[in-house]
């Protein structure tokens, strides 16, 4: 049996696989492209984009120039491209409005409920897909979209605590290893979507995201009733991810007792691989100027150190001032591959084991 297409709307990606979106320029326009040219859907993480360009153009109107000229490197190829945008950002509609007019076939929100996705849509064609780590999130916004815009997402990403970056559950429940688990995750929201879906008359495709590492991973999501999944940690390590080699290296170097949860200054946990500099950031508060005031969340008169700055540092391979965000089983990944490998090994391992 092939893979099933993951179809979203009229829009269709031949393998249901969407590569998360990896802010501070992890996934850009180099690996989107590629990820679409495979068949899957290549996302560009709008957040932290913009700080390789000229730094006194203000920080809002740098993310929208370096967001579309982006999007408009895989548009120019003929491909499909999604957009990841984090409600946290504060200038979250304004990455959602870019996106729209540049034509960005898939708009991806989370770190936050997206309540206003739709108003700053707008009448784009573009499809809206929250992000949520919960059913009764999934629910909440069904809810209030129907109520306010008449509308529901096209499509419903769930994160499990596996994931990387920052997470959606209790710090305490990631650490002592208590949160719900994704396969009760994806169980859950599928009751939900399966409510909304004769309303809507249409189906509400559901992705499992976080913790997806193998064919055989992506084959149980499937027969469980799944429409694809979402994985971002085995994207890292691919020759045409935006890092730094050593970034690369570092997921490819990592053991179990590297990763770590941490409290970011966002005020959510997030999980990193360990380096020099997380020691160094849960010591003293560091001097910094904030430069961004990129994150509502950010307290930046309190936070220890600048979130944005450790990421952008580790996105140039300075590990000694920064640390790579990474899912749960970064420590499996054993090799740097091409794209279209990673994505033809995936596939021929789950196709054997669908039912």
């Amino acid at each position: 049996m092939k893979l099933p297409s993951l179809k979203i709307g009229d829009l269709t990606i031949r393998i249901p696989i969407i590569q998360g979106g990896m802010g501070v320029s992890v996934s850009k326009a180099s690996l989107a492209s590629a990820v679409s040219m495979a068949g899957g859907l290549g996302v560009i993480a709008s957040v932290g984009l913009g700080e390789e360009m000229d730094l006194s153009i203000p920080y809002r109107e740098r993310s929208k120039l370096a967001l579309s000229a982006e999007i408009k490197k895989v548009k120019d190829k003929g491909l499909s491209v999604g957009v990841n945008v984090m409600v946290a950002l504060t200038n979250f509609g304004d990455m959602v409005k870019t996106s729209a007019e540049m034509g960005a076939d898939v708009l991806l929100a989370g770190a936050g409920l997206p309540l206003r996705l739709p108003e700053y849509a707008g009448d784009s064609p573009m499809k809206l897909v929250p992000i949520i780590s919960s059913a009764r999130a999934a629910d909440i916004i069904f809810r209030s979209w129907i109520k306010k815009y008449s509308r529901f997402p096209d499509a419903i990403v769930v994160e499990g605590p596996m994931a990387g970056g920052h997470l959606g559950f209790k710090l305490d429940d990631l650490v002592n290893h208590t949160a719900s688990d994704l396969d009760t995750l994806v169980r859950e929201t599928l009751e939900v979507t399966e409510r909304y879906q004769q309303q809507a008359g249409r189906e509400i495709p559901v992705v499992a995201a976080g913790g997806v590492f193998t064919g055989s991973d992506i084959a149980r999501f499937i027969n469980m009733g799944a429409s694809g999944v979402q994985m971002g940690t085995r994207f890292v390590a691919t020759e045409e991810c935006d890092v730094s080699q050593e970034y690369k290296q570092a997921f490819v170097d990592a053991t179990e007792d590297d990763v770590a949860v941490i409290l970011s200054p966002v005020g959510l946990p997030a999980r990193v691989i360990k380096t020099p500099f997380v020691a160094k950031s849960l010591g003293e508060r560091q001097q910094f100027n904030c430069f961004y005031k990129c994150l509502i969340t950010c307290n930046a008169d309190k936070a220890n150190y600048c979130i944005a700055l450790a990421l952008l540092n580790s996105y140039k391979g300075d590990m000694n001032e920064g640390f790579p965000m990474c899912g749960e089983n970064v420590y499996r990944v054993k090799n740097i591959v091409k794209v279209q490998e990673l994505m033809d090994e995936l596939t021929t391992e789950a196709e054997p084991l669908l039912t």
